[in-house]
C-alpha cells in the first residue's frame, strides 16, 4: 500500500487523554479514534491488525477441534432470565427493549445464546463432544471506561464453549483450550502465564487466567523465572490423546499466583532463586463450569442406559481487540511500537527519502512491486517531506522491518535495512535485502 493513498492520520503530539502506552501509541499511530467513552472506531492499521490476531486465534481454535459459528450481538432477554443473570449481572449489561417492547440486551457473553442452540439441537451423548467458537464483539457497560480499548465498553472477543457428557469427557476439552491458549500467545511472540482464577459473574469451579507481562498491567503476578525461558511451540501436540500430563507439566512449570491469592503453595513449590514477581495484563480466561447453565436451561442428553444426562459446560474467552494493546504494551520504546513479525499491520515500510530523485523514485517502485510480488505486506513511503518526519513516523507504527531508499544508495543499486526491534541497519544490494526481509 502506498501511503500516499492510504488513510494513516498519525498524531505528533501525546494525546492529553491516554494514561498508557498502549492508548497514547495507538492514537498516535493512527490506529484508533474514539467514538464515545470506552468505544472506538478502529482504522486501516488498526483492523489489519485485529485481523492478523484473529487469524492466530482461529487457526489454534480450529487445530484444537473447535468449530467456528457465529452468534448475535443482540440477544433476547428471555434466556438470560432462565439462567438467573438477567438480574444477576448488574449494571454492566446493558438492557434494551425492541419496538415490540420485548427485553433485549446487548450480549456481553454467549453462555446462554449458545446453551439455548445446543439444547435444541442435540438429544444423546453419543452427539458429544460439542466444541464451538466465534468471534463477536461485545458490550460491557463499564462504570469508568479508560485505557483505551484496554477497558473499553465495546470489545473484540473469541469465546468458546464445550458441551460433554460428564466431568471427564468436559477436563479433556478443558486441556485442549489450556495447550491452545498457550500456543495462540506465543505464536503472538508472547509468553503467557495461565494462572488459577475466580470464575466471577460465569460461575464454576475451575478456571485459569492467562496473563502476559507488562510493566503497565494491572495484576501483579509470581511464577517461576523458567517459564519465560521454555517455547511451548517447540512441544508436539496430539490434540486426540490425553493432555493431562502435560497440562500439569505446564501448571507445574508455570506455577502462577497473584497477591490476592494464597501464595504459600507457590512458595512451597520453587526455590527462592527461581521465584519470578512482575505485573501482568490478563488476556485470556478459561472456565470450566459444569452444569451451571445446562441445569438451569434444561440442557439435557439420553445416556447409555436412556436415562437423562445434564451436559457439562466450560467456556474460554480470548480478548482479541485487548490483545492489540497488550502486545504494544510488552512491545515498545521511547519511539513509538515495535510489532512482533505475526501481528504486524504490514512486515516491511519501504521509505523513500527523496521521491523527487529519479533513481530514487524508479529504485523504490522496484523494491516495493517485488516485495508485493512475493507476497510480503508492505507499506510504500512515497510521499514529499522531510527525511526526519518519516523516520519518526515508521518507528512510530512499528513496523518489523524498513528497508530506506536515498539518494547516494539509489545510484549504486543499494539500500537500508533496518531492524525496528534491533535498530541494526545493513547496506545491501536490493536483492539481498529482499531475499533477507522474504528469509
Amino acid at each position: 500500500m502506498r501511503l500516499s493513498e492510504y488513510f494513516l492520520p498519525t498524531l505528533k503530539e501525546n494525546p492529553s487523554e491516554a494514561q498508557i502506552a498502549s492508548h497514547r501509541l495507538m492514537l498516535r499511530a493512527g490506529m484508533i479514534r474514539q467514538s464515545s467513552a470506552g468505544i472506538y472506531s478502529w482504522l486501516p492499521l488498526g483492523e489489519r491488525v485485529l485481523k492478523k490476531i484473529s487469524e492466530i486465534v482461529r487457526s489454534e481454535q480450529n487445530i484444537a477441534g473447535a468449530q467456528e459459528m457465529l452468534m448475535p450481538t443482540i440477544q433476547p432477554a428471555d434466556i438470560w432470565k432462565e439462567s438467573g443473570r438477567y438480574d444477576a449481572y448488574g449494571p454492566e449489561l446493558l438492557r434494551i427493549r425492541d419496538r415490540h417492547n420485548r427485553d433485549m440486551l446487548y450480549g456481553p457473553t454467549n453462555e446462554e445464546q449458545i446453551t439455548e442452540i445446543i439444547r435444541s439441537c442435540v438429544k444423546s451423548y453419543r452427539d458429544l463432544p460439542k466444541l464451538l467458537y466465534h468471534i463477536q464483539w461485545k458490550f460491557r457497560d463499564e462504570v469508568r471506561p479508560r485505557f483505551g480499548i484496554m477497558r473499553g465498553r465495546e470489545f473484540l472477543m473469541k469465546d468458546c464453549y464445550s458441551f460433554d457428557f460428564n466431568y471427564g469427557a468436559a477436563r479433556r476439552s478443558y486441556n485442549k483450550m489450556f495447550v491452545a491458549y498457550l500456543r495462540t500467545f506465543a505464536r503472538m511472540g508472547l509468553t503467557a502465564i495461565p494462572m488459577r482464577a475466580e470464575s466471577g459473574p460465569i460461575g464454576g469451579d475451575m478456571s485459569h487466567e492467562f496473563i502476559i507481562m507488562a510493566d503497565t498491567g494491572e495484576s501483579q503476578v509470581f511464577c517461576h523465572a523458567d517459564c519465560f525461558d521454555y517455547n511451548v511451540l517447540e512441544e508436539l501436540v496430539d490434540y486426540q490423546s490425553d493432555l493431562e500430563p502435560l497440562v500439569s507439566r505446564w501448571t507445574d512449570l508455570y506455577a502462577a499466583t497473584d497477591e490476592q491469592h494464597d501464595s504459600s503453595e507457590f512458595e512451597r513449590s520453587v526455590p527462592p532463586d527461581k521465584r519470578c514477581e512482575a505485573r501482568g495484563i490478563e488476556v485470556g480466561h478459561i472456565f470450566y463450569f459444569g452444569t451451571k447453565y445446562s441445569e438451569a436451561m434444561g440442557a439435557f442428553v439420553s445416556g447409555p442406559d436412556g436415562g437423562r444426562v445434564t451436559m457439562e459446560m466450560g467456556s474460554y474467552g480470548i480478548g482479541v481487540s485487548r490483545l492489540v494493546g497488550a502486545i504494544i504494551e510488552a512491545n515498545h520504546d521511547d519511539d513509538g511500537i515495535i510489532w512482533p513479525d505475526s501481528v504486524a499491520p504490514f512486515r516491511v515500510g519501504v521509505v523513500n527519502l527523496k521521491p523527487e530523485d529519479h533513481k530514487c523514485n524508479v529504485l523504490g517502485g522496484e523494491v516495493y512491486e517485488k516485495l508485493r510480488t512475493n507476497g510480503i505486506d508492505t507499506l510504500y513511503e512515497d510521499r514529499e517531506g522531510r527525511a526526519g518526519v518519516k523516520f519518526a513516523n515508521m518507528d512510530l507504527i512499528g513496523l518489523p522491518w524498513q528497508l530506506i531508499i536515498g539518494p547516494r544508495g539509489a545510484a549504486g543499486g543499494r539500500v537500508e535495512l533496518k531492524s525496528r526491534k534491533t535498530g541494526q541497519r545493513d547496506e545491501l544490494s536490493m536483492e539481498d535485502a529482499i531475499k533477507r526481509v522474504i528469509a
